[in-house]
């Protein structure tokens, strides 16, 4: 089994951990979360993962909101998707998760 980890800086309390294993060629387990920095603690704004045996999505805010998008993805599928939407999308989910109270 191949596990790679890493975590990108995208700016000052704004990160991404990125997180997959691999069985020869096929993504078995993953992770991809976009974090901020509140106060001490990292707090997840989007997350896409398989911890439930299916790809999804966990989207939060900092009022404790929460919604849960199911991906009719493969993992393999979902784990590109998931790198690509944060790199591209992370300054409207950051902002999004200030502005939503609730």
């Amino acid at each position: 089994m191949r596990r790679v980890e890493y975590t990108t800086l995208f700016a000052d309390g704004v990160r991404k951990r990125h997180f997959h294993e691999r069985r020869g060629k096929k993504v078995v387990r993953f992770s991809v979360q976009l974090e901020v920095l509140v106060g001490n603690e990292w707090k997840v704004v989007i997350r896409y993962d398989c911890a439930h045996g299916y790809s999804h999505i966990d989207q939060y805010w900092r009022g404790g909101a929460k919604r849960k998008m199911k991906l009719n993805l493969d993992f393999e599928k979902s784990l590109i998707l998931a790198d690509w939407d944060i790199k591209n999308n992370w300054q409207k989910y950051v902002s999004g998760y200030y502005k939503r109270k609730r």
